[in-house]
């Protein structure tokens, strides 16, 4: 294993030893992710790591999917039974592109970073999972995400509990991270979110993520988004995922919408045939 100093910085956050700091840092932690949803290691990587990663992701960024659609907050379709202003019935454009897993080299220093031993367990104290897993899904355990001038995320709440991200190159301009901490909790709040749409809500907290930070958010139940970038140089954000079930992996029809392919593991695990799967 290559010296994973020159990659972390491991004196300001030692995930490897256990000790007084490390259990104050996750505390720390696990108080941010109680309070908002959010908790940003800043400087989590070291300046060597940050340029490596970014030339790692800059050689492949040609390799990866983009797709375009619109969509609501809830990934729904639209219901016109419900008002017109209804959040349900708001659509943004959305525009993705994934470089995916397969693209990165085991010994390459994202996957060095993930493949850490101190990693995974380290994630999982913070988040207090009791069933956590990394995805078994070869094209997408961990992958990046690149986004050019005119694109980000529109608002939205994850279907999964919690993201993990880290942060490899921002874009000269745009690209905040913005979240309404916990508006969903308690039930769906639909004024509250109006008002986010709308641009008058006075709950959102927005965040310069740098490259070399290292993201927990919990996003099911806060909405959020990424606003648009400008500017020549694309955003790199790192994505490992994790699941609660082992050995998961995804659809089919998931994953050549997100990835523009599938592999045989997927035909398997839902029962086709290679010759048979029409895309």
């Amino acid at each position: 294993m290559r010296d994973m100093a020159n990659l972390i910085d491991l004196e300001r956050y030692p995930i490897d030893q256990e000790g007084p700091q490390k259990q104050a840092l996750i505390a720390d932690i696990q108080a941010q992710l109680d309070d908002v949803g959010c908790a940003v290691l800043k400087g989590f990587l070291t300046p060597f790591a940050i340029a490596q990663l970014t030339e790692e992701a800059d050689k492949v960024a040609h390799l990866a999917h983009r797709s375009f659609n619109r969509t609501n907050p809830y990934f729904t379709t639209d219901d016109p039974t419900l008002p017109e202003d209804d959040p349900r019935r708001q659509f943004f454009d959305r525009s993705n592109a994934f470089i995916p897993a397969d693209n990165f080299q085991k010994s390459g220093t994202l996957r060095t970073i993930h493949d850490f031993p101190a990693f995974d367990p380290f994630i999982q104290s913070c988040l207090r999972q009791e069933n956590f897993y990394r995805y078994a899904d070869p094209l997408a355990d961990v992958i990046v995400n690149t986004a050019e001038e005119g694109e980000g995320f529109p608002w939205h709440y994850d279907t999964n509990n919690f993201t993990i991200t880290l942060a490899i190159q921002n874009a000269d301009e745009g690209g905040l991270f913005e979240y309404a901490p916990n508006i969903r909790r308690g039930g769906e709040n639909f004024d509250e979110v109006k008002k986010v749409l709308a641009g008058t809500s006075d709950k959102i907290h927005r965040l310069a993520l740098e490259a070399g930070d290292l993201q927990l958010f919990k996003g099911r139940y806060s909405l959020h988004r990424v606003s648009p970038l400008r500017g020549n140089t694309p955003r790199h954000v790192a994505i490992f995922s994790y699941v609660e079930e082992p050995d998961m992996v995804g659809s089919p029809e998931r994953t050549k919408q997100l990835y523009g392919r599938v592999l045989p593991i997927h035909l398997e695990r839902a029962g086709l045939r290679a010759d048979s799967y029409i895309d």
